[in-house]
This record gives structure tokens, C-alpha cells and sequence, in this order.
């Protein structure tokens, strides 16, 4: 396993910019004299040295260099400057079903594709059933590609290109394509590749599949490579980067007895937290806006923001309310729900037995819940509300916002169904004497 599969010195692209067309004109009829452009580097002197049957996740924000290299890898993209040596066969998933030819059936491009990826005709006989089994798309099988449906054609070039057996396998951002059955499928595919010691390059914006998948994290930033080494200590980072937080940063953790914590506007910083977040750009509101929730996040202990965070960790929720009307015994909520909409968690301050007193027009106030979330890894919502009883002991909804924020649960431990369960399992075996 200690073999060099890929090997990356001080490599370098470049792409020349233009502000126009006309400027781009000029310089090509007179590429000596004038100069029109200015130069973006894509990657700028990287060094890099991956062995045999590492997964390798490559993070970074948008623009930071990760599709530019792993189209290096593949071919597609000659490099301006450096050396790139590969030892094996490459397959990639980066622009599925780029070789095929649309006006050939699904059939035929099977055969173009295995040529085009270097198989012998008697190899991609061997292969074919494999990969029209894969496919799973009927007789579209020997309708021309360009009749297909976007799903038909992903699933038959995810196919191609899944069952071409690779030294090197290249996956952008890609590994889920078509219905819930072939995803599992593709997962499935991908988990043998891993226990086969292939060596693959894994490229996502899911820190979740990332932490999941791979032993080995690099991070690339304008370029360069920033961080290379440990999966979970990069995720770590990333979601740093993310957040537009220095590694150096710290501040005092606070140990607090209570699950919710209620703080005044005098004692906390009111700038805006919702632009930290991915905000659901169709969130619900409504109630009667005599209170209404104006901010919102989800922290880590040291009060940064986070869009991510593992399930075994403690993490803080909070929201902002501001009053517009005084407002008595007001009851502040959160809920993590599924994008199906199904409620899976939730708690407020009625439920925990926390008094919230009252509230003037005017006042502002900041809720925290302190606490695990302890679902599998997976895409949730988070929602904050205000309500309160009224006197004949009827809820009365002051200001919801439904499914606010995109959240992102990761884990190092994989579980079964919705919740993780941290069990103490023991094992006593009993001979047959």
C-alpha cells in the first residue's frame, strides 16, 4: 500500500482573463505587442503525493482549486507549470457521459466508452452486462442517448464509468445520481472500490460524506494546498474556513447548568448571526408579530458559528426576539425537522420548566439552547418560535419561522434509523461442554 499512485510537483495553472471580448481580439491579433489580460492561478505551486488505497476528500471553498486539479489528474486540463506523473488507470466521475455520443443508443456508447477508456473489445464484452445491469434503464438500452431523460443518462454514464475497473477513481461532487435504489447502488459500488485498495479522490461540499468516506483530508484555499493530514482534524478546519474563522481564534468555554439560557440585550452583542448560516430561502412565518424572532444561529461551545457539527457534540441554538407589544410568560421553541417536513426533535422553555418572565415594547431578547442533537448524520432544518397561553389556556402563536436554517449532522459513527445510540454492548459466550 505504500506505492505512489499519484504524484503532483510544483504545479501551476493559469487561465487569462479578460475584461470583454474585444480585449480578448486585440491581444489574439497581436499577441507580442499588446497585452489585454490579467492572469487568475487555479492552482498555484502545488506539491502533493498520494499512495495506493487512500480516500482522499479535497475540500475547499468555491473557486479554490479542487475541480481544476482533479480535471489535471484526469487529462482533461493540461497544466501551466509543474509535473504530474499518474501510475494507473484513472476513471472519472467529474462530467459524467462527456464521451458520449448522442445520436448513438445506449448500447453503442457502452462500446465507445470502454474504448475510449483504453478496454479491449473482448474486455468490454466481459463488462457489458455489468454495466447495462448497473444502468437498470430497460429498453432505453437501445434508444439514441439524446432521447433520454437527465436521470437515465446519469445512471447509464455512472454505470460506464463506475464498472471500468480503475487503479484511480475521481469522484466530483457526483456519487449520488437517480432514484434512492441506484444511490444505493452507487454506494455500494463505491464502498467495494474501497475495500479493493483502490485509490480515490473524493471531492464534496458534504463534510458529512467526506468524514464518512475518507482517510485523509487536504484542504485547498486560492490555489494552494493549506492542510494535509488527518480526516476529522480537516473537517474541523474546513468548517473554520467556512465560517471565515482563524485557527487561532479562541475564547472561554461557559459551563451553564441549564438546557436553555435566556440573556438580556445588554448583555449580548446583537449583530446579525442569520448571514453566517444557509439560510432556506422558503422559510414559513407566521403568528401574530406581537413578538417576532429577528436572528438565529447554531454555535459551538467557544460561540462560533457553525452550519455543521457531529452528533456526539454539544452545540448551542439561539435565537432573537424582539418585542413589539409587552408580552407576559412568553414561550421561546426550537425543532430540527427533515426536509419531508416530519418533526424529529424539539424542546422550548415551557417543556424545560424555564420562567421567561416579562417583557416590555421594545425589548430584545436572546434564547440559547445548550444541548446534543444526537440524529444520524444527514440534511435537517432547524425552526425558532415565540408563543404563549392566553388566559383561557389557548396557544397563541406570537412569531414562527418555520424550517429557518440548513443544517448538515455529521458523524464519526455510522447507526440505523434517525437517532444515534451510544450503546455499552457485551458479549458472554457459553461453551457446549
Amino acid at each position: 500500500m505504500n506505492e505512489t499512485m499519484i504524484k503532483i510537483n510544483n504545479l501551476s495553472k493559469e487561465y487569462k482573463m479578460f475584461a470583454n471580448k474585444k480585449d480578448r481580439l486585440v491581444e489574439a491579433m497581436f499577441p507580442t505587442k499588446i497585452k489585454k489580460h490579467s492572469t487568475f492561478k487555479a492552482l498555484d505551486g502545488l506539491n502533493l503525493e498520494i499512495k495506493k488505497g487512500e480516500v482522499v476528500g479535497i475540500l475547499g471553498k468555491n473557486g479554490a482549486g479542487k475541480s481544476t486539479l482533479l480535471k489535471i489528474v484526469t487529462g482533461v486540463v493540461i497544466p501551466t507549470n509543474g509535473e504530474i506523473s499518474i501510475n494507473g488507470k484513472v476513471s472519472s466521475l467529474l462530467e459524467l457521459g462527456a464521451a458520449f455520443n448522442p445520436d448513438l443508443t445506449g448500447l453503442e456508447n457502452i462500446y465507445q466508452h470502454g474504448q475510449v477508456m483504453g478496454l479491449s473489445n473482448e474486455r468490454i464484452e466481459e463488462k457489458k452486462q455489468e454495466i447495462i445491469d448497473f444502468a437498470d434503464i430497460g429498453d432505453h438500452l437501445y434508444q439514441p442517448v439524446k432521447t433520454y431523460s437527465s436521470g437515465m443518462f446519469a445512471r447509464l454514464a455512472f454505470a460506464c464509468a463506475i464498472n471500468v475497473e480503475p487503479d484511480i477513481l475521481i469522484v466530483d461532487e457526483v456519487l449520488s445520481v437517480g432514484d434512492m435504489a441506484f444511490q444505493l447502488k452507487c454506494f455500494k459500488k463505491f464502498e467495494q472500490f474501497k475495500k479493493e485498495g483502490k485509490t480515490i479522490l473524493f471531492v464534496s461540499h458534504s463534510v458529512g460524506d467526506i468524514l464518512k468516506n475518507c482517510t485523509r483530508a487536504i484542504i485547498l484555499e486560492q490555489g494552494k494546498k493549506i492542510y494535509d493530514g488527518d480526516i476529522k482534524d480537516g473537517v474541523e478546519k474546513y468548517k473554520k474556513i467556512m465560517v471565515g474563522i482563524a485557527d487561532d481564534e479562541t475564547s472561554e468555554e461557559k459551563e451553564e447548568e441549564n438546557t436553555t439560557s435566556i440573556v438580556s440585550s445588554s448583555e449580548e452583542n446583537l449583530d446579525d448571526w442569520k448571514h453566517n448560516f444557509v439560510q432556506n430561502p422558503n422559510i414559513t412565518e407566521y403568528g401574530d408579530k406581537r413578538a417576532e424572532v429577528i436572528d438565529y444561529g447554531m454555535f459551538d461551545l467557544k460561540n462560533r458559528p457553525i452550519n455543521a457539527f457531529d452528533n456526539n457534540d454539544e452545540i448551542i441554538l439561539k435565537s432573537k426576539i424582539k418585542f413589539n407589544q409587552d408580552v407576559s410568560d412568553p414561550i421561546f421553541t426550537m425543532t430540527v425537522k427533515d426536509f419531508q417536513g416530519t418533526t424529529l426533535a424539539g424542546t422550548n422553555t415551557d417543556i424545560e420548566k424555564v420562567l421567561t418572565g416579562d417583557y416590555k415594547k421594545g425589548d430584545i431578547v436572546v434564547v440559547e439552547f445548550k444541548q446534543k442533537i444526537p440524529l444520524t448524520a444527514g440534511k435537517y432544518t432547524l425552526s425558532f418560535s415565540c408563543t404563549k397561553y392566553n388566559l383561557q389556556g389557548e396557544l397563541e402563536v406570537l412569531n414562527r419561522k418555520y424550517d429557518a436554517l440548513l443544517i448538515d449532522v455529521i458523524t464519526t459513527k455510522n447507526a440505523v434509523g434517525i437517532i444515534r445510540l451510544n450503546s455499552n454492548i457485551s458479549i458472554k459466550k457459553f461453551s457446549k461442554n
